[in-house]
């Protein structure tokens, strides 16, 4: 191997390690490709797909035609070259395949282009069980980036938000793990925290899909349909009684009007897939050690039952409570968060996302007209970006967030008009000046509602005690004091 094509051929391997959302894999792109930062993303992915083929046909073909026997370092590069190569030729067939099990469902559709990719790899050298299983990780890796990429923006917080998606599916190493951990990120559960309708559903559905699932290359498909990986529930939707029965199932008579058995979201999860617990922070105590248990065994038995049954996939947990407020109030049990947070991932708010980047506006209104429409329509996201400038408050911050956005968006389509809503924080604020105004506030309650004030705004009773100079279980006690109020 020529000195110029190991270079290449290094840099290649790094991208191939690299997060796809890292700034760092851009910069590897562009020096693979010698073009310019300015030149767009399609132009450099083009130029590097052809000079990896380029070098990787040329070093096969004079390896074939002297029959060289190469060392082991350059036949691993060049294994990277070929497997990096073969993924990038077939990417837009995995986003069709996807779009199309998207519309499939829980049926598992057919991988027209199977043969081929496989073909290929074979051709390359690859012995066959190992191209079925680099095929499956293709796939794996295909979805992870579709799912991710839907999440609109390019604020500093997202980028970081898509960064830590990707590390959390396939560790900051991917050679890690597809050498050791592709079919054991069971054990790795995340925890999801951010506002209400920021879209932590949004980030817990592309975890959730994004799973290894192995490839049948006997019956053309992939062995099961990523849309029925992923088993979502709200926690805060369903009464404490009746919480077990849909976590864990229950037979039938096991209780009064249990007429018939029934599978909870752990018997109904895929191994390859995952449960998403929402509203976590919500649930109590008793249900806390249950699902503590399930964690830490990978086993419950349905209600009504004396049979233990495995569950396999992963779990994701989401809140829109400050865990430091529930875990200090009892609320939230340390051993349970802690099985929880393998990662604690971060997802911003729409005010945040706003302040680093005004324009990102636009490409959220982009994402949500064309769901909303079924196509995209640049008039409308204009004529909707032209009202919000113009009629929103000054600072507004967006505290229902995306999902306060998208509802706007539909007001705007429906009645050409949004009426802003105010912030719990605004309104408490509002009702506080009121109060000192007309003179109906005692000392006592001055601190309190100053303290609650700042709690609001710096997130922690330490920040709080050092800004206003109290102690932690006196400002606590005045924070605790205007809540049971």
């Amino acid at each position: 191997m020529k000195d110029s094509e190991r270079e290449i051929l290094y840099k290649v391997r790094d991208a191939a390690f690299a997060n796809p959302f890292d700034h760092k894999r851009w910069v590897i792109d562009l020096a693979i490709t010698g073009l310019s930062p300015q030149d767009p993303v399609k132009k450099v992915g083009a130029q590097l797909l052809e000079k990896v083929t380029q070098t990787t046909n040329a070093v096969t073909a004079r390896n074939q035609k002297k029959k060289l026997q190469t060392n082991t370092e350059d036949s691993e590069l060049l294994k990277f070259g070929i497997l990096f190569r073969v993924f990038h030729e077939f990417c837009d067939e995995f986003d069709n395949h996807i779009t199309a099990q998207i519309k499939g469902g829980d049926e598992c559709c057919p991988v027209e282009f199977a043969n081929d990719a496989l073909a290929t790899l074979l051709k390359n050298a690859i012995p066959e069980q190992e191209a079925i299983r680099f095929f499956s990780l293709f796939f794996q890796m295909r979805r992870a980036f579709f799912f991710i990429n839907m999440i609109a923006g390019k604020s500093e917080c997202v980028m970081a938000l898509r960064c830590s998606l990707w590390n959390n599916i396939f560790t900051n190493d991917i050679k890690l793990y597809d050498q050791f951990l592709w079919n054991r990120m069971d054990d790795f559960s995340t925890m999801i925290l951010g506002e209400t309708g920021t879209g932590k559903g949004m980030a817990a559905a592309a975890i959730g899909r994004s799973g290894y699932i192995p490839f049948d290359h006997a019956k053309g498909c992939f062995s099961e349909s990523f849309s029925r990986a992923f088993t979502p529930i709200n926690l805060s939707g369903y009464p404490e009684q009746l919480i077990e029965s849909e976590l864990f199932g229950h037979r039938k008579g096991a209780f009064t009007g249990a007429v018939e058995t029934h599978k909870g979201v752990f018997s109904r999860c895929s191994p390859c897939g995952a449960i998403f617990l929402d509203e976590i922070g919500d649930v109590t105590v008793p249900t806390q050690i249950k699902l503590l248990q399930v964690l830490q065994e990978r086993t419950f038995t349905p209600v009504g039952s004396h049979k233990a049954e495995t569950f396999q996939g992963r779990v994701i947990a989401a809140t829109n409570r400050s865990m430091e407020k529930i875990l200090n109030e009892g609320q939230f049990r340390e051993d349970f968060y802690y099985r929880l947070c393998s990662d604690v991932i971060h997802v911003p708010s729409l005010r945040q996302r706003l302040e680093e980047n005004p324009e990102e506006l636009t490409e959220i209104l982009q994402f949500t007209v064309r769901r909303i429409l079924g196509t995209r329509s640049p008039q409308i996201v204009k004529k909707i970006r032209k009202y919000i400038d113009d009629n929103q408050p000054t600072g507004y911050g967006w505290p229902g967030n995306i999902r306060e956005l998208e509802q706007c968006v539909r007001r705007i389509l429906l009645n050409n008009n949004y009426q802003w809503q105010k912030s719990k924080a605004e309104t408490a604020m509002e009702r506080f000046v009121h109060e000192i105004e007309n003179g109906e506030l005692s000392g006592a309650q001055l601190l309190s509602h100053y303290c609650s004030h700042l709690y609001r705004q710096l997130g922690t009773y330490e920040a709080v005690s050092q800004r206003t100079e109290l102690d932690r279980r006196t400002v606590k006690k005045y924070i605790y004091a205007l809540t049971s109020d």
